[in-house]
């Protein structure tokens, strides 16, 4: 019993010198700016960076050769780009935040339901098996995928417009609800100055006919907005109107033309009331609120009076 202990004992022994050895042999040190990146990082871990976590981004940019170009964490921003390329001495790609929005204004007036689903509570098993329960087969199918793939609580679906909603203050732009929409209705889009950006609220190709038959608020293809920007910000394919950020100077033209409210501005403050015409002309011809005095007629004062003289008594 005694010989059968010490020759287990041996071949351990023996076992953990040879993986001590073969250890040390194919060891691989690891860049020690892989720490230091991957400390600066939100440690988010969503993948909107396009890399399985933080570690692996950390991993990606310290042994990128090219510079950080196409390298980019959406949670923490051009900040913390600033301090991962301070640590690996590259200059880091500055980009401007961004955020999701939903590209869907079907709402239940709008949009009525023609059907019942009775089936998986999922818009991409849905997706798969008829194109909805309202005749627009290009919308919003209000299962909530997208709130349910968010891990930071950004969204929550609607119960009047059976429409998800987005948290702006909670948003980090990591791309989970796009990719989650069978649809493709939820875009990110450049967050805009003070919060200001202005879209396209619908992805219906079809023609401007049907497309309004389905729903009221969706885009027709009219045109209008198209003609009326001048910056060539707007284009139109498929029956469809786009707008694009990096081009759109928020002048809000589009929004006024837009026959049925398709295009959605968001950050503004409310348009001023314009006094109308009629009040603004009775305004101007009214009399002064100070009536001017009236001039009276002058009163001649009356001649003066002759002092009577004393008569003279006359002898008897």
């Amino acid at each position: 019993m005694g010989i059968t202990i010490a020759i287990l004992a041996l071949i351990g022994a023996l076992g953990a010198g040879l993986l001590y050895i073969v250890s040390k042999k194919f060891e691989v040190k690891e860049d020690p700016r892989i720490a230091e990146v991957a400390e600066v990082l939100p440690q988010a871990n969503c993948g909107g960076c396009g890399f399985p976590g933080c570690a692996a981004f950390a991993a990606a940019c310290a042994k990128s050769e090219g510079g950080l170009d196409g390298l980019f964490c959406p949670v923490g921003g051009s900040p913390v780009m600033e301090k991962v390329g301070t640590i690996l001495g590259m200059a880091a790609e500055k980009k401007d935040p961004l955020v999701a929005v939903v590209r869907c204004n079907g709402t239940c007036e709008a949009r009525p339901r023609t059907n019942v689903y009775d089936g998986a509570s999922s818009c991409a098993v849905a997706s798969a098996l008829y194109k909805g329960d309202t005749d627009c087969s290009w919308g919003c199918l209000g299962m909530a995928d997208c709130v349910h793939a968010c891990e930071f609580d950004a969204m929550y679906m609607d119960s009047e417009t059976r429409l998800p909603v987005i948290i702006e203050d909670k948003c980090v732009a990591c791309g989970a609800c796009v990719k989650a929409c069978p649809k493709f209705i939820i875009e990110l889009r450049r967050r805009g100055p003070k919060g200001r950006r202005i879209f396209v609220s619908c992805v219906n190709k079809d023609k401007g006919g049907v497309a309004k038959k389905a729903c009221g608020n969706a885009c027709i293809g009219c045109s209008l907005c198209f003609k009326e920007c001048k910056f060539e910000a707007i284009t139109i394919a498929d029956n469809l109107s786009y707008i694009d950020h990096t081009k759109c100077k928020l002048c809000r033209k589009c929004v006024v033309v837009c026959p049925t409210h398709a295009i959605h501005e968001i950050g503004f403050p409310p348009p001023k009331k314009e006094t109308p015409k009629e009040e603004a002309s009775a305004g101007a011809t009214s009399p002064s609120s100070t009536p001017e005095a009236t001039p009276t007629a002058e009163t001649t004062p009356p001649a003066p009076v002759a002092p009577t003289t004393p008569s003279t008594p006359t002898a008897p």
